[in-house]
């Protein structure tokens, strides 16, 4: 009788396991079908659009997982001359993108308060980023936008330019010190300069100083590896699901690096949070007649919190972190590579450098004092060579965007939905808005030049609502780096722009070394 329950038992326990599984094969059958139907509606109301040739069901994907960063960059910029018309579709697994790269195009998305929903590339950096800046949208972005805004005010980065000229100072004694231990050698700078952004970003941002440029920091090293990651998870479509990527090794490798990141954020803002009651206090108790000007310059992170304090909807500690995480990620990379680029190609026109090298003189002479806010201001041409690097290599090379409602554009209808791909990289080097346009020339930024062009024809920090919000500072950097080393050396450039490898998802990082000659200024 009890063997006879048992095998009851056991074949009750049978049919529910088997029931189960039909359960959960009719769910995915029925997930999948649901999925096909979606992208034949979505592709019968595309089917309009130039369309790239690739292989039904994975797109591109196992192409560009075979081609290196530099060989899928090359691949974009030919798809520029094949679709001339500023349009075309391209697949990543099942998924359609829409690629525009005409300013006229591009206007009808940029300045649109309606579309900022960023595409599905930005869910894979909200297990970092959380709904930050970057990756947030609707009405938590209009009110973290208007929250973080002040922080930004061009006359509370002046207080951080000390800052940033003295790790500017740090960086020139790190390249005399290589060029110690190998003289006459060309330099590979792009490690030093990445250092360097993030030694600033680090005590701008967060208000700590973490030496990166003098020694190897976990936490430093660690953003590199989880960018290095996220960018290998956007070109294979089966990373996407998260159960599954979390299952394989570089999923495992990636939340290891979020615990290390997440750390030191949070350990961060929770001093910062002690520090500023423990300052409180003292303020309180003491006479404000000696406290006149002996208040500490506030680091990001501080006068977010200020903010927040004001605010009827204060952030959370994890959404306090989301925000300083997103700026820590945004505020290195971005920048570093503008300065290796500008220095490249400073390195590759000599003539250019040269007027860059007059101004530099006009301006300071034989001082060796930093440069001032307003000396920096003073520096137009300087200015123009930033911009014209920027438009050849733009940091940020394309933005996702997710419609929220059907975008006409001439002849074809966008449906609501759908992932388009705002390609600032191919719109910056299209030959039917730029003359010539891997020619480093900047004076296509002078008044004159500039008065006919589309404004959207130039989009290297973003445009309307969703642009920059740390543009003024990572302008202010970028001068205040490039004037320390400038105002030392000339430089000459092993490479050029047409054997130079770069890629990247993300940001558009050198692909190798960015090898440079320093020649001391006489």
């Amino acid at each position: 009788m009890q063997e006879g329950s048992v095998r009851g038992i056991r074949f009750m326990r049978m049919d529910f396991i088997f029931l189960a599984l039909c359960t959960l094969c009719v769910v995915a059958i029925f997930s999948i079908l649901s999925m096909i139907y979606h992208q034949y509606i979505i592709r019968q109301k595309l089917k309009n659009i130039p369309e790239v040739k690739e292989y039904p069901f994975i797109g591109l994907a196992f192409e560009f997982m075979k081609l290196s960063d530099y060989d899928r960059v090359k691949k974009f910029l030919l798809f520029m001359e094949e679709f001339k018309e500023g349009i075309f579709m391209y697949q990543i697994g099942t998924k359609p993108f829409i690629a525009i790269f005409k300013p006229e195009y591009l206007e009808l998305i940029f300045p649109s308060t309606v579309h900022i929903t960023k595409g599905i590339a930005y869910d894979m950096l909200k297990p970092w980023l959380g709904n930050g800046l970057l990756t947030s949208t609707d009405k938590q972005w209009f009110h973290d936008r208007k929250l973080i805004g002040p922080t930004f005010h061009f006359s509370i980065l002046d207080q951080f330019a000390v800052i940033l000229s003295e790790k500017a100072e740090i960086l020139t004694k790190c390249f005399e010190k290589k060029m110690r231990d190998n003289p006459g050698k060309a330099i590979n700078i792009f490690p030093f300069i990445v250092n360097a952004t993030l030694d600033i970003i680090c005590e701008t941002a967060m208000g700590v100083d973490v030496h990166a440029q003098e020694v190897v920091n976990k936490y430093t090293s660690t953003v590199h590896q989880a960018s290095t990651l996220i960018m290998d998870r956007m070109i294979q479509p089966w990373y996407w699901i998260d159960w599954l990527y979390y299952l394989l090794p570089a999923g495992k490798q990636f939340k290891s690096t979020l615990d290390i990141l997440h750390g030191f954020t949070k350990k961060v803002i929770s001093k910062k949070k002690i520090e500023r009651r423990s300052q409180n206090t003292k303020l309180e108790n003491e006479d404000n007649e000696f406290n006149i000007g002996k208040r500490k310059r506030k680091a990001f992170l501080d006068l977010l919190l200020d903010q927040n304090e004001k605010d009827d909807t204060p952030l959370t500690d994890d959404e306090l972190r989301a925000q300083v995480d997103t700026f820590m990620f945004e505020g290195h990379d971005t920048t570093a590579v503008a300065i290796t680029w500008t220095l490249f190609l400073l390195g590759n026109n000599l003539e250019h450098q040269e007027k860059v090298h007059e101004e530099l003189e006009e301006i300071f002479g034989d001082s060796e004092v930093p440069a001032s806010v307003k000396e920096l201001s003073q520096l137009k041409y300087l200015e123009r060579v930033i911009k014209e690097t920027l438009r050849i290599f733009p940091s940020v090379p394309l933005i996702m965007r997710e419609l929220e409602e059907d975008v006409k554009i001439d002849n074809y209808i966008l449906p609501k939905g759908v992932m388009v791909s705002l390609s600032i990289l191919l719109t910056h080097r299209n030959p039917a808005v730029w003359l010539d346009p891997l020619k480093f020339d900047p004076d296509r930024f002078l008044p004159e030049n500039s008065k006919n062009r589309n404004p959207y024809a130039y989009v290297p920090f973003s445009a309307g609502p969703r642009n920059c919000i740390g543009q003024k500072f990572a302008q202010l950097e970028e001068k205040i780096v490039l004037t320390a080393i400038l105002r030392k050396w000339r430089v000459k450039s092993v490479k050029t722009v047409d054997t130079i490898k770069f890629g990247g998802s993300l940001i558009l990082r050198p692909s190798e070394d960015v090898l440079i000659h320093f020649t001391p200024k006489k």
